[in-house]
């Protein structure tokens, strides 16, 4: 895993490591993972695309083709999806160690720098694990570095999701289950999310 040997295998301790560094590392992972989803809002579309011609198309030579280049793009999309899962945990975890190190320098112990190898290992495999899901990752990586309900609410958020972005997981899986649709789906997800932040903001 390049960011973990980026981070933990150099010749800094994980301790030494500044704040500039780690926002750095972060700023890059933010933009890897905002290209995966360019690529994978690309993919859907090229086949939903192929899809048509082929629900258009009566020829079985022509739908053959075009349903071996539907099976490439799904393989395409896979391993992107997979890809941005795992640019999703790393961008995680450099956001908790940038947590700590910001409360640390306040003076407001949150959260444990002190990883040992074993430490490192364990987080190494919890990010390569596809049974890992990201909600299971944060928990475990949260455990791991002692972050619990003393650590900075509002920073934890932003490293992960915010009321007001668990509000929109909701509307889209009420669009999924057919609970919403369209533009009522799009208003009411637009307005939770105004109501999370103007309570927040409160």
């Amino acid at each position: 895993m390049a960011l973990i040997d980026k981070i933990f295998g150099s010749k800094k301790t994980l301790s030494r490591l500044t704040r500039q560094e780690l926002r750095k590392e972060e700023i890059l992972l933010t933009r890897q993972r905002d290209r995966l989803f360019e690529r994978l809002e690309k993919l859907v579309g090229e086949k939903q695309k192929i899809f048509q011609q082929g629900a258009g198309q009566k020829s079985p030579e022509i739908r053959k083709a075009l349903a071996q280049t539907f099976e490439l793009k799904t393989q395409e999309q896979m391993l992107a999806a997979r890809e941005l899962t795992l640019r999703s945990k790393e961008l995680l975890t450099v956001s908790r160690l940038r947590l700590i190190k910001e409360r640390n320098e306040r003076g407001k112990a949150a959260g444990l720098l002190n990883l040992t190898d074993g430490d490192v290992v364990r987080i190494t495999q919890w990010i390569e694990d596809d049974a890992v899901s990201q909600d299971i990752y944060q928990h475990r990586l949260d455990s791991l570095l002692e972050l619990g309900a003393d650590a900075d609410a509002n920073a934890i958020a932003g490293a992960g999701l915010t009321a007001a972005g668990q509000e929109l997981m909701k509307v889209w899986s009420e669009m999924d289950k057919g609970v919403v649709k369209g533009d009522r789906a799009f208003a009411a997800a637009d307005q939770a999310v105004r109501n999370r932040q103007a309570d927040a903001s409160i």
